[in-house]
């Protein structure tokens, strides 16, 4: 077209834009973007909102913002490119900072927004902004479509609240596969292994063909719920019933439910049966249950299978190590670090983060930046000498094993996830729920530990790691302990 001279319309480029954005083709786009300023579009709000969206799926934010920035004339449809460009590439803060500045100016949301923020709220675990959302559509009228049910199902269920998610799934007048594996996996992550696979026979019996990723829902709830024979059930179904071809998600999901119920040799036998090479993650899988049933024969030859696989990943090495440590082969755990010394790779470090009044509050281990650290300390302090008095006893393999013990015991005792607790407690009034968000998995000294604290306290304390929820209500945790399965802890 531009060959033969025909001047391109706003319509011309808003359309070419989208296909750019559709094919994540960054370079063709900004030239693209240079013929919009060459021909006098950049100040069209149709052209605009399509590069924002473009730059916002290429992962290019900075761009995206300084069109949205330069925009006169923003639309409620604006306002959601930006703040779902935000949200799609993991800035869940500034998508929910971007969804507060929208409230201040009076911009109306709509369905699409809250969307977005939904599932910003459902990565941070912020509960509080969450409901807000929830109450306001039905305040407002808002229709409960598939997709804004599913999102609230997703932000509760990931905010440690099943119950809140059930209500919504009940209340739907359309559910469809989506919605139910949400539910489903809902279930799963927060400890309600058995619910979650009611749930699945029930979506069965509706009617509705569950997909690949049901099956990975079904399989982790198993695995996390100690439900071997449903499991395997479920895994054949899979193949015979429904001729889907089980997946890399589906083989982790196997092996981790049989390496954690002990059965370690049928775990290894099935990973030597699959046809091509076996992916990290099953390797990782074999390795926790390894590590959880104490052969550390077998998961130091599956460690090395992990550094062959990604030999550039240091939470491979690190994992090694403390194999190699547990089973008293220090002159290997040297050697294992050594070689991290040589490759320059580092570990990552770890975080925990709490949810109160709509500020979100960063804690890592030994943190000392809060402006109340020194209450924060001596409160976590005192909590912990009374878990000492009701029983618990520091687990000190969980940190580095060169440590001396007292060495030990201060490594354990501010881990980050102990820290926001004891903010948390301190900033809270009796009987409020503490929430908590991990990035990394919670060692077994910190999961040993708040369940004393959930007896001192009378709270219920929620954790949500790397990998799934703990539920801590008076002493004992949801996950009936099958998550004390974490190498190290950072």
């Amino acid at each position: 077209m531009v060959l033969s001279n025909v001047a391109p319309s706003n319509y011309t480029f808003t359309s070419v834009i989208k296909s750019c954005a559709d094919l994540v083709a960054l370079r063709h786009g900004r030239i693209i973007h240079g013929h919009v300023l060459v021909n006098g579009f950049g100040s069209d709000v149709y052209v605009q909102t399509a590069l924002m969206s473009f730059y916002g799926k290429c992962g290019v934010l900075c761009n995206a913002r300084k069109v949205f920035d330069k925009m006169r004339d923003r639309s409620v449809v604006t306002w959601n490119s930006m703040i779902s460009g935000y949200e799609q590439n993991g800035f869940a803060k500034e998508a929910i900072r971007l969804f507060d500045r929208m409230k201040e100016i009076g911009v109306e949301p709509n369905s699409a927004t809250f969307v977005s923020v939904l599932s910003a709220c459902a990565h941070l675990g912020a509960f509080i902004l969450g409901c807000w959302v929830h109450e306001y559509a039905v305040g407002n009228g808002l229709d409960l479509n598939v997709v804004l049910g599913t999102s609230l199902i997703n932000m509760y269920t990931r905010c440690g609240n099943v119950s809140k998610a059930r209500e919504v799934f009940d209340s739907m007048k359309e559910r469809n596969v989506v919605a139910w594996t949400a539910m489903i996996s809902g279930y799963g992550t927060n400890g309600y292994g058995s619910q979650a696979v009611e749930l699945f026979h029930e979506m069965r019996r509706n009617g509705l063909l569950p997909n690949s990723i049901t099956f990975v829902a079904v399989l982790s709830a198993c695995a996390h719920a100690g439900l071997v024979n449903e499991g395997r059930r479920v895994f054949e179904s899979m193949r015979e019933e429904y001729r889907l071809v089980p997946e890399v998600e589906h083989h982790v999901c196997l092996v981790d439910m049989l390496g954690r119920a002990g059965l370690l040799d049928e775990a290894y036998n099935f990973i030597k049966e699959i046809h091509e090479e076996p992916a990290p993650a099953i390797w990782t899988a074999m390795l926790g249950a390894c590590k959880m049933h104490k052969n550390f024969g077998l998961g130091a030859q599956v460690a090395e299978h992990l550094l062959a696989s990604e030999p550039g990943n240091p939470a491979h090495y690190v994992i090694l190590s403390n194999i190699y440590a547990l089973a008293g082969r220090m002159d290997q755990v040297e050697m294992v670090r050594d070689n991290m010394i040589r490759k320059c790779l580092k570990k990552q470090v770890g975080y925990s983060t709490i949810d109160l009044d709509r500020k979100t509050y960063l804690f890592s281990m030994g943190d000392k930046s809060h402006t109340e650290t020194n209450e924060i300390y001596h409160y976590l302090d005192q909590l912990m000498r009374k878990c000492r008095e009701a029983g618990y006893v520091t687990v000190s393999d969980s940190v580095m094993h060169e440590l001396e013990e007292e060495e030990r015991e201060y490594a354990l005792g501010y881990h980050s996830e102990k820290l926001a607790i004891a903010f948390g407690l301190l900033k809270t009034s009796r009987g409020t729920v503490i929430r908590i968000v991990k990035n990394l998995r919670m060692c077994e000294d910190c999961h040993s530990a708040i369940k004393y604290i959930s007896v001192i306290s009378n709270r219920e304390i929620i954790v949500r790691d790397k990998l799934r929820f703990h539920h801590f209500k008076n002493g004992s945790c949801s996950c009936l302990d099958f998550g004390e399965d974490s190498f190290w802890h950072l």
